[in-house]
């Protein structure tokens, strides 16, 4: 199966950093991309790009089939993503409600292929912390901490029973994306945005599997080419400690690096303090949500090995996601004054360059 000029191509969530990555790299092979987006989303990441938007609530069936209409593929990327939120009921209606309609409509008009974004969130983890995750690690459902991982658990497995009553679906496992059009930012973009800013005192020895969200999109188009109906995909890059990650921010701004360690315990005790007070008390995002805690404990390391063998799947180097994260980030105005005139990146992917 392959991508041809002029394909029109249905993604959901297109204007978010994942899915306008994927959007990007189908203009790239010519296709016809209709671009559905969140009515009254941000779409800075669509800009420019001379797709069709389809303003679209997933959890609508109507918009969605209408703006699946004539596509020969579909990428279903849209989710809601998140450590917390005041109704924890926005996880399932969009993640579980909104990808059952993505997939009828999807079979309603007669798409060949689609791919479905998860996550690695949905597997499960080594126990004894040092064995990277492949598409066969089980979940302790105990284990999944949240109701993103919750959601996105409970819609992987509806998925894959579609796919076993004949819905042409494969799955692709993202792992953690830097790079450039993170506005919101993410988890892993708010790493580095925080570092940039000094707002990094001190870290919790976790790790996370980095890779650059060009990547992360590419690895979506060879699972639609070259993937199997039913068949899940880790598509990643680097296994990082946290201090190797803060280091690699260190090496390539020239800022002074993080070296003191926090006890996992008071990253917990942070966290549940934030998620009372801030969360349950007042009413707002907490400042550490409980969730992101516990995940600093988690050694989130992954083996994509599968996607390398089966799809010629490659990555970049780590550093060269960092890199094209801090550029960006800089760049458009995430970074106080006083600590961008002191970020220098110089190095062979990026040239030399200082920021005043």
């Amino acid at each position: 199966m392959t991508i041809a000029a002029g394909d029109r191509i249905a993604v959901t969530g297109a204007a978010g950093f994942i899915g306008s990555a994927i959007t990007r790299r189908l203009l790239e092979r010519g296709a016809s991309v209709v671009a559905l987006a969140e009515p009254a989303g941000d779409r800075r990441n669509l800009h420019g790009l001379g797709v069709d938007v389809r303003p679209a609530d997933v959890c609508d069936l109507g918009s969605v089939r209408r703006a699946l209409e004539g596509a020969r593929f579909v990428f279903h990327a849209a989710a809601v993503y998140g450590f917390w939120a005041k109704d924890p009921s926005v996880f399932y209606k969009v993640n579980v409600e909104g990808r059952r309609n993505v997939l009828r409509a999807a079979a309603e008009v007669g798409a060949e292929r689609i791919v479905y974004t998860s996550t690695v969130g949905t597997l499960g983890l080594d126990k004894s912390q040092k064995l990277p995750a492949t598409e066969e690690s089980v979940a302790d459902v105990s284990h999944l901490f949240g109701h993103y991982k919750r959601s996105k658990y409970v819609a992987e497995h509806e998925v894959l029973r579609a796919a076993a009553q004949g819905v042409p679906v494969s799955l692709v496992l993202p792992t953690f994306p830097l790079g450039p059009r993170d506005h919101r930012p993410t988890p892993t973009g708010k790493v580095v945005v925080d570092f940039l800013n000094g707002r990094i005192p001190a870290y919790v020895e976790t790790a996370m599997n980095v890779a650059h969200v060009d990547d992360l999109a590419a690895g979506h188009l060879l699972a639609l080419e070259r993937g199997r109906v039913g068949r899940s995909y880790i598509v990643g890059g680097e296994n990082l400690a946290m201090r190797e990650l803060l280091s690699l921010l260190a090496e390539v701004t020239g800022l002074p690096p993080v070296t003191v360690r926090l006890p996992t315990l008071v990253a917990f005790a942070a966290g549940l303090l934030s998620e009372t007070v801030e969360g349950k008390v007042l009413g707002r995002h907490p400042s550490v949500p409980l969730e992101a805690a516990r995940m600093s404990s988690t050694m989130m390391v992954f083996d994509d090995a599968r996607a390398r063998r089966e799809l010629g799947y490659v990555s970049r180097p780590a550093q060269e996601a960092v890199e094209d994260s801090v550029r960006w980030f800089v760049d458009n105005g995430y970074v106080v004054p006083g600590r961008r005139r002191r970020i220098s990146l110089s190095s062979e992917h990026s040239g030399s360059v200082e920021f005043v």
